[in-house]
């Protein structure tokens, strides 16, 4: 468990140096743009570490707002709160914030910046089919995100996912404004506006596969080592594989979050999908079962 802490650690500092890499290439991009000036790019850099400072601090509450969460109190759900309640003291965790989304879909996330500072979301659609013991497995698995780390490099992953987006529109506004110069510069800014349009949302995928699917693997063991109970995980797992609802409100720059794949299913959904195959996982839990 320690292990993995410092493995969601070191992982921050990666995704962290593999963004100043791509700042570096897109200043390459502006000041060759732009004949070598860099108060362009000083100014984009400042703008992007103050917007994922501001996105880190309050990404949690962005995930959540996005996402249509509200925040309950015990004596609006005695029953999950309990649950989460008994979870975290089994963990030795701080009660963490709950909140609910009205959504058909059975799904659930954690978020924050640390054990500290995490809130746990469920939607209606997981509170309607789940039995308690289902309900356990699920949290059991969203704690282990808490406890892990994992809610850490999850915040870092959707910050710098923001900033990405932020600085492909600073170039492609760049683009805009320089409509009336010559030819050629209206063929680079053509260019450049392409490059920014395929690169940002090729990177910040890039940036949420670094949330590696094993993060899932593990949150389930660790799940199921807190609640000594695997088969509550596994019953949960085959009632969302069976529901195969996706979420109402699609989001992309928080599907890494969820228990389960809250969007659409397509061509490439395996390939960019930051979640391992549901039944992959119900094999895991079922081996573990076994070699109990």
């Amino acid at each position: 468990m320690y292990s993995q802490i410092a493995a969601n650690k070191r992982k921050t500092v990666f995704v962290m140096l593999a963004f100043v890499i791509f700042v570096g290439v897109i200043d390459w991009i502006l000041t060759t743009y732009l004949g070598g000036s860099h108060n362009i790019f000083y100014g984009v850099l400042a703008g992007s570490v103050i917007y994922a400072l501001i996105t880190y601090y309050a990404g949690a509450k962005m995930a959540l707002a996005v996402n249509g969460a509200t925040e309950i109190e015990k004596k609006d759900n005695p029953r999950l709160w309990r649950i989460i309640e008994n979870l975290s003291i089994t963990d030795g965790l701080p009660m963490p914030r709950l909140f609910v989304i009205d959504d058909p879909s059975p799904n659930a996330f954690a978020t924050g910046r640390d054990p500290n500072h995490a809130a746990v979301c469920a939607t209606t659609g997981l509170l309607d089919i789940m039995d308690d013991k289902e309900l356990q497995g699920v949290f059991a698995h969203e704690l282990g995100h808490v406890k892990n780390y994992d809610i850490r490099v999850s915040m870092i992953a959707f910050a710098l996912t923001a900033v990405i987006s932020f600085i492909a529109d600073i170039i492609l506004q760049m683009t805009w404004f320089r409509s009336n110069d010559s030819e050629n510069d209206n063929q680079i800014g053509q260019i450049l506006g392409i490059a920014a349009a395929i690169l940002a949302p090729i990177v910040a995928t890039m940036i949420q596969l670094a949330i590696s699917r094993n993060r899932e693997y593990l949150a389930d063991a660790t799940g199921a080592l807190t609640t000594r109970y695997p088969e509550g995980l596994i019953s949960a797992l085959q009632k969302i594989q069976t529901a195969n609802t996706p979420m109402t409100k699609q989001n992309t720059a928080t599907a890494h979050l969820f228990f389960a794949n809250p969007l659409k299913a397509h061509a490439l959904a395996g390939l960019f999908s930051t979640h391992p195959p549901i039944a992959d996982r119900i094999a895991r839990l079922t081996n573990m079962e076994t070699n109990a």
